[in-house]
């Protein structure tokens, strides 16, 4: 009896991409991050709804690119941080994936897809660090150009509608060289990229938690090796405490206790565990602490009537 050969599919080829995906998703996020900017600009205009706003729909659309296009790009230089780095060292890698999202930011990030193992500590180390300097290096001025687009303006009247945005290092001495000082009773008034900017940094501190296969569970891995484990779970510890002083914790705990769970505590090894990974790298790694600590806020998003001192507030609508 003959039994008919099977046919093997052809081997797929490294770094092929199935662009419609991905032009789909970065098309859809740019629609849903839009809309979100138009709230926030229409936000930003009323002076905490102190103005009436005459302006039209499609106009306020239109100034929805300032939050939208700032956004991207920071979310953008992050992933193709990633990238390039795969490029370099030839590790097969998606181009980023763009996640829309219909509510208050317009989005929930942006991914890419590593589909090889990494070969040593430094390949993964450079990859893994790659995308949170580049995202930062666009937070930075991204943030200082939208403080002086924005306003000091006098406290916002209780409203179950406000919230107040928890302050990073970096948006507070921003604000102190743009602004001073603020007189007793003033708050600013963020203009959307300042907002953009302040989810860059949220999203560039979270990446940056020593947890898992995040970015800075990379770096971990590449710089302390079998070290990362117990770090790994005392970040998931710390995540878990940090929900009884913001709810706002909440859903990404949730997801790193199911990452933990699915993947399990321990960093996949590299293909060459024993290389060394160099003086010049952990002063890197130093860097990256540091723009953790930078981007870090213990309460990202609060009810502003919770909130007995003033921090950045922005309208949700």
């Amino acid at each position: 009896m003959s039994v008919p050969a099977r046919a093997v599919p052809a081997p797929r080829r490294r770094f092929e991409h199935k662009l419609w995906k991905h032009i789909l998703l970065f098309v859809l996020t740019l629609a849903t991050t839009t809309v979100a900017g138009a709230g926030h600009y229409r936000s930003f205009l009323s002076d905490f709804g102190r103005q009436a706003i005459e302006m039209g729909a499609l106009d306020l659309l239109i100034r929805g690119f300032w939050y939208s296009g700032t956004l991207l790009l920071i979310l953008g230089a992050h992933e193709m941080g990633h990238y390039s780095y795969c490029r370099r060292y030839n590790i097969d890698a998606t181009l980023p994936y763009f996640l829309p999202f219909l509510f208050f930011t317009g989005t929930l990030g942006a991914v890419i897809r590593i589909r090889e193992a990494f070969p040593t500590r430094t390949v993964l180390f450079d990859i893994g660090v790659a995308g949170p300097i580049a995202g930062f290096m666009v937070v930075v001025p991204a943030l200082f150009v939208g403080l002086s687009l924005s306003t000091v303006t006098l406290d916002p009247p209780g409203s179950d509608a406000l919230l107040s945005l928890g302050e990073p290092l970096l948006f507070q001495w921003g604000a102190q060289l743009v602004f001073g000082r603020l007189p007793e009773g003033h708050t600013i008034n963020m203009h959307p990229m300042v907002f953009a900017s302040w989810f860059g940094m949220l999203a560039t501190a979270l990446n940056l938690l020593p947890f898992g296969q995040l970015d800075g569970g990379h770096i971990t891995y590449a710089t302390l090796g079998r070290w990362a484990t117990p770090i790994s779970l005392l970040t998931v510890a710390g995540a878990i405490a940090m929900t009884f002083v913001s709810t706002s914790w909440l859903f990404f705990t949730i997801l790193m206790v199911l990452m933990l769970l699915v993947l399990g505590p321990r960093h996949p090894r590299v293909v060459y565990e024993y290389e060394p990974l160099g003086r010049g790298r952990v002063v890197v790694a130093a860097v990256a602490l540091l723009m953790l600590v930078l981007c870090f806020t213990p309460a990202p998003i609060e009810p502003y009537e919770l909130i007995s001192t003033p921090q950045i507030q922005s309208v949700s609508r």
